[in-house]
C-alpha cells in the first residue's frame, strides 16, 4: 500500500571495511540505505491525518510557498558546532569520517562532551563576514546547523538549556546574528535540526554507549527497531515532546527562519517524524521544509528532495520535481583538521551548471574552525566561486532545464528564449555542435560580452564555430538568443556523441533500463552506477546520436564491491558486438575499474549502444557506472 520507487537515497559514510564478502560499513548503526521510513499499520492513522487534514492544507500552498527557494538556486550549508574545536581529533586520536560524528565515532561520555563544550569561545566568529562570503560566492541562501547529532544546541535553548550555548564560555547568540546578516544582506535564513538523531538525551535515538538505545552503532532492536520493540517508543515520544518539538518551535518563534532542514528520519517511525511536520506547519506554514523530515518510499511529505551527501553525479528525477544536492568542500561536513581533500573551485561550478540544467538547486557545505574562522581553503574555493559568478550567474540563478537532449560537451541551461550553454569539455577542432537545436536563432555570444557571428544552423543542430572561442575556462558560457521558443518535446533518453569531443560519457543514470528495474546508486564518487542487475533478461540501452562519426576507442568503468560477482557481458554498438568478460574471482574494491574493449567505427547519425549480460556470477552483476568512447 505504501511503497513504489523512491527518487533520491541516502548513504552516510563514516569509515569502510574489507571483508571477503563485500566492502562493509564499520559504522553500520549510525547508516541508511533508504533515507525514509517503511509505512506499516502503526503509521496508518497518523498518514490518513496527514493526507486528509493538515498536509493537505498545506500541499495547497507548496509551490508559492517553494517559488523564494527556486529562484535562490544557490545556497551555503554551514556544519558548526562543540565538535568544530577540535578538528575531528579527540586526546591526540583522529575520528573516522564526518568531523561533526566525533562524539559517537569516540564513545565521548555525554557529561565529558559537556564539560568540553563549556570551553568552546569562537571568539573569531563574525556573522557578516561569513554572510557575505556566501553573498559574494553567488549564494542566495544560507543555512547552519541549530543543533546536530551530538543533540547541542547551538544557541541559548530554554529546553535542554545545560546542553546549549548557555553553557559555553561564548555568551552571545551566533543564530541570532547570522539572522540578521542574512535578512540585511538579502539572503534567505534556515536551520538544520536532528529531530531524529540526538545523542545527549536518554530518550532519544543514538547513544548506545552512555545509555541502552536503539539507532546507535551497536543496532539494538535492529534497523526498524520500532516496528520490533513498539514498547520503546514511550521514551521515544518522550525525547519529541520534551525537547525535538519545543526546541524547533523556539526557532521558529525566535529567528523566523525562511528554511528548515532535517536529517536522519530512519531513526524515528514515520508517525513521529509526521507530528513533527504537524507543529512545524501549525507554528509557521510557510516555512519551507526539505525531504529528510518525513517521506516513505512513495511519498514525501516535505517541501523537496535531497540527494545523497557528496554527490558528483545526478540521476534524472520525475519532470517538474524539486530537489537539492548537497556538496561539501572536503571529504567532511563540519572541520575536519586531518582531511585536506579540498575539490577544486571548477569542480562546484559543474556540479551547480549540472543541477540547475536538472531542474535542481545546490547546497554547498563548509565547516568552519571552533574558533569562529573559516579555512584557509574554504575561502579559497568561495572566492573563485565568487569570480566565476561575476560574470556568469545569470546562467545559474533562477535558470530552468532546456528542453534539448545531453549533450558530449556540457550542459545547458534555459530562461525564457535563452540559452546557457555550459561547455565543459571543448571540441578538438572544427565546430561546438548544440545537437537537436533547429530552432532559429537572433544571436550567439559568450557571457563574457564577445559576438559570435559566423554560426550556422544545419540539420543536426547549431554550429558554432571554435576558432572564435579562444577562452578555456573550465566552465565556459556560450549564450544563445532564439528567435522563438523550443516546442519539441524533451526526449530524455537520446544523448549526443561527438568525434571531435576528447570524452564521450554514456553514463547508465542516463541508459533506458531493460527487463526489470534497476536501482540508482547514490551518485557519489564511484557510486553513479546502477545496482539489482540479476537476471539475464536485464539490460541498458543507450540511444545516441552521432555528430562527428569515426573511430572510437571503447571502455566500460565499473564498481565490484561484493565478492564472487562478475560474469561475460557483451556491448553493442552500431551494430558491432563487442564480448568482455569480469573475472568473478577478481578482487573487491570500492575504487573504480576502467576495462578496455577495443575500438569501434560509429558512423554519423542514429546508433543505438546496447549492453546485455550473457552470463552473471553471484548474486548481481558488477555495478556499471558507464561506457567511455575516446576520439581515435
Amino acid at each position: 500500500m505504501f511503497k513504489i520507487k523512491c527518487f533520491f537515497l541516502l548513504v552516510l559514510s563514516s569509515g569502510i571495511l574489507f571483508s571477503s564478502a563485500q566492502i562493509k560499513n564499520v559504522n553500520e548503526g549510525n547508516e541508511a540505505s533508504n533515507m525514509f521510513n517503511d509505512a506499516t499499520v502503526r503509521d496508518k492513522n497518523a498518514i490518513v491525518e496527514a493526507e486528509t487534514g493538515w498536509w493537505k492544507q498545506a500541499a495547497l500552498t507548496r509551490e508559492q510557498r517553494l517559488e523564494k527557494w527556486k529562484v535562490a538556486s544557490f545556497g551555503m550549508f554551514v556544519h558548526w558546532g562543540v565538535y568544530s574545536q577540535y578538528g575531528n581529533i579527540w586526546k591526540g586520536r583522529p575520528g573516522g569520517g564526518y568531523a561533526e560524528h566525533l562524539m559517537r565515532v569516540m564513545k565521548i561520555p555525554r557529561a565529558e562532551y559537556l564539560d568540553s563544550a563549556r570551553r568552546f569561545n569562537p571568539l573569531k566568529f563574525d556573522a557578516e563576514e561569513w554572510v557575505l562570503l556566501a553573498k559574494n560566492a553567488g549564494m542566495r541562501y544560507f543555512i547552519i546547523t541549530a543543533k546536530h547529532h551530538d543533540g547541542f544546541a547551538m544557541y541559548p535553548s530554554a529546553f535542554s538549556s545545560d546542553y546549549s550555548l548557555s553553557s559555553t564560555a561564548f555568551k552571545r547568540d551566533p543564530l541570532a546574528e547570522l539572522a540578521a546578516a542574512c535578512h540585511k544582506h538579502g539572503l534567505l535564513f534556515g536551520f538544520y535540526y536532528s529531530h531524529a538523531f540526538d545523542w545527549e538525551h536518554p530518550d532519544a535515538p543514538g547513544n548506545d554507549w552512555d545509555y541502552s538505545n536503539p539507532g546507535g552503532d551497536k543496532l539494538l532492536g535492529g534497523t526498524n527497531w520500532f516496528d520490533k520493540h513498539p514498547e520503546w517508543l514511550t521514551k521515544a515520544r518522550h525525547y519529541v515532546d520534551q525537547k525535538a518539538i519545543p526546541q524547533i518551535e523556539e526557532l521558529i518563534q525566535r529567528y523566523h527562519p525562511d528554511l528548515l532542514w532535517f536529517d536522519t528520519p530512519h531513526k524515528l517511525p514515520l508517525s513521529e517524524n509526521l507530528r513533527i511536520l504537524k507543529a512545524i506547519r501549525t507554528a509557521d506554514p510557510n516555512i519551507i521544509v526539505n525531504g529528510r523530515l518525513a517521506r516513505t518510499e512513495e511519498k514525501n511529505y516535505g517541501d523537496y528532495l535531497n540527494t545523497a551527501d557528496r554527490p558528483e553525479e545526478y540521476y534524472p528525477v520525475a519532470s517538474g520535481a524539486y530537489w537539492e544536492a548537497i556538496p561539501t568542500t572536503n571529504e567532511s561536513y563540519g572541520y575536519s583538521s586531518t582531511d585536506k581533500s579540498h575539490k577544486p573551485t571548477a569542480h562546484f561550478i559543474k556540479l551547480l551548471a549540472k543541477a540547475r540544467a536538472m531542474g535542481g538547486n545546490i547546497l554547498m557545505n563548509i565547516g568552519p574552525k571552533g574558533d569562529g574562522s573559516i579555512d584557509s581553503a574554504d575561502v579559497a574555493i568561495l572566492k573563485g566561486l565568487g569570480h566565476w559568478m561575476r560574470g556568469n550567474s545569470e546562467s545559474v540563478i533562477d535558470v530552468g532545464p532546456s528542453r534539448l537532449p545531453r549533450q558530449p560537451w556540457g550542459v545547458i541551461t534555459q530562461r525564457k528564449n535563452t540559452l546557457y550553454l555550459h561547455v565543459f569539455e571543448h571540441p578538438l577542432r572544427n565546430d561546438l555542435i548544440v545537437g537537436g537545436l533547429i530552432a532559429k536563432v537572433n544571436s550567439v555570444s559568450l557571457l563574457s560580452g564577445e559576438t559570435i557571428r559566423k554560426y550556422r544552423s544545419e540539420k543536426d543542430g547549431l554550429h558554432i564555430p571554435i576558432d572564435q572561442i579562444t577562452s578555456q575556462d573550465d566552465d565556459l558560457v556560450v549564450l544563445v538568443q532564439l528567435k522563438d521558443t523550443i516546442t519539441q518535446p524533451i526526449n530524455p533518453d537520446l544523448m549526443y556523441v561527438d568525434h571531435n569531443i576528447n570524452k564521450n560519457r554514456l553514463l547508465t543514470f542516463y541508459a533506458k533500463q531493460i527487463g526489470s528495474p534497476m536501482k540508482f546508486g547514490d551518485g557519489k564518487r564511484n557510486r553513479y552506477y546502477v545496482t539489482g542487475w540479476t537476471s539475464l533478461s536485464q539490460g541498458l540501452r543507450w540511444e545516441t546520436n552521432v555528430l562527428n562519426g569515426g573511430r572510437f576507442k571503447v571502455a566500460i568503468r565499473y564498481v565490484k564491491d561484493v565478492a564472487g560477482t562478475g560474469g561475460t557481458l557483451g556491448l553493442n554498438l552500431g551494430g558491432k558486438n563487442m564480448d568482455f568478460t569480469i573475472d568473478p574471482s577478481s578482487s573487491v574494491s570500492l575504487h573504480d575499474n576502467q576495462l578496455e574493449l577495443g575500438t569501434v567505427l560509429l558512423p554519423k547519425g542514429k546508433q543505438v549502444i546496447e549492453l546485455h549480460a550473457h552470463t552473471i556470477a553471484g548474486a548481481e552483476m558488477v555495478k556499471i557506472l558507464e561506457v567511455i568512447l575516446l576520439p581515435e
